[in-house]
């Protein structure tokens, strides 16, 4: 199908990086088209040769995009990674390198990233760091990777200390959201996605938090217009924070790590792979949220509110059942947390459904208060 009226699109606007995020059903046989069309508007003549990055899980849809590669001239090969956070590493990252050095990559070979939040971020730092950078599109199949690592260039790998620790900047000539892939997308994994589309609602905006309270049945029911709306509305508020901070470096863009300071810290403890990232946002929206309560920026309605919410789209607040963790482990690893300064937390806090701030020196013993409060 061609973009309609039932594609949405979200411009991101970054002057000659700038780039646009189609939503809709049934693009992943236009994709050749797309990948084509985009190299040409930024680069011009190109030689037309695609490094399609996938895994295992995701074969057939990555199969369908390289058909239509194929069919829009593209000569292509394919990198099958590992499912799973364990590919976000540097051996991993090694590996795609070797393959780009036996294809003859240069710096207008296109690499298409097709899978969840791990194979963008691997074959994005890939892409980023080889030959100093070669264009890429994300093509993300999960609704974790649909609302949230897809957007905004930030890609990289795993430190054995810390997530995400080792990383850039490089933003994709465009991505491509077909959410027909969401329709085989485990429950867990669907769910998990939910966690990052509340935490838009909680950061940026008040009246898309009332719009998903009001419509988790049908969220539930993976309803594709419901589902089209939650991903625009969220890769559209996440745009208007790369807009304004893309590098990171006003502060701005931290807003977009709310509960993600307790989060990383419980996913590296748990081992990677145990808690799935967005069960790990959802518990610590939960933890962040009462943080807030107890250092006098919001009351306790709503922290209630996003936990009804996370609720009723089945996803975990707390750790009971999934990790026992120690108060002191999980304070040490927040140190490693890129908001942190000279080893002081940093943790964005909520003043308000739709609004949170980025607060400096937080007390140790308020955050230690709340992991025993919580604990499983």
């Amino acid at each position: 199908m061609s973009a309609d009226a039932g594609t949405g699109t979200v411009s991101v606007d970054l002057a000659e990086r700038s780039y646009e995020i189609l939503i809709g059903e049934g693009l992943l046989p236009e994709a050749g088209r797309l990948v084509g069309d985009w190299l040409a508007k930024r680069y011009g003549a190109s030689g037309k040769v695609a490094a399609v990055v996938t895994d295992r899980n995701v074969a057939d849809h990555a199969s369908r995009v390289t058909a239509g590669l194929h069919d829009a001239g593209f000569t292509t090969e394919t990198v099958i990674l590992e499912p799973g956070e364990k590919s976000k590493s540097l051996p991993v990252i090694s590996s795609i390198y070797d393959r780009l050095v036996e294809m003859k990559a240069d710096r207008k070979t296109v690499m298409v990233a097709v899978g969840g939040g791990v194979v963008g971020d691997a074959a994005g730092f890939a892409a980023a760091s080889y030959a100093r950078g070669i264009p890429f599109v994300q093509v993300p199949t999960t609704l974790l990777a649909d609302v949230d690592s897809s957007v905004g260039g930030k890609v990289g790998v795993n430190h054995t200390q810390a997530k995400n620790l080792i990383g850039a900047f490089h933003q994709p000539l465009g991505v491509i959201i077909d959410t027909a892939a969401l329709a085989t997308l485990p429950d867990r994994d669907y769910r998990a996605g939910m966690a990052e589309v509340v935490k838009y609602g909680v950061i940026q905006d008040a009246e898309f938090f009332g719009w998903l309270e009001e419509n988790t049945d049908v969220l539930n029911s993976r309803d594709a217009a419901a589902l089209r709306h939650a991903i625009t509305r969220s890769c559209r508020l996440k745009a208007d924070v790369v807009e304004e901070d893309e590098y990171e470096r006003t502060g701005l863009r931290a807003i977009l790590n709310y509960g993600h300071t307790f989060a990383h810290a419980f996913e590296a403890l748990a081992g990677y792979g145990e808690l799935l990232h967005g069960e790990a946002v959802a518990i610590g929206t939960i933890y962040a949220s009462r943080l807030a309560e107890r250092l006098g920026r919001i009351d306790a309605d709503a922290t209630l509110r996003q936990r009804d919410l996370l609720d009723a789209l089945h996803l975990p607040t707390s750790l009971a059942g999934r990790a026992t963790l120690d108060a002191d482990d999980i304070l040490e690893r927040m140190k490693l947390d890129k908001k942190a300064s000279a080893g002081k937390l940093r943790f964005v806090l909520p003043t308000r459904l739709g609004h949170v701030e980025l607060v400096d020196d937080v007390p140790t013993d308020e955050v230690r208060a709340v992991l025993d409060e919580l604990a499983p």
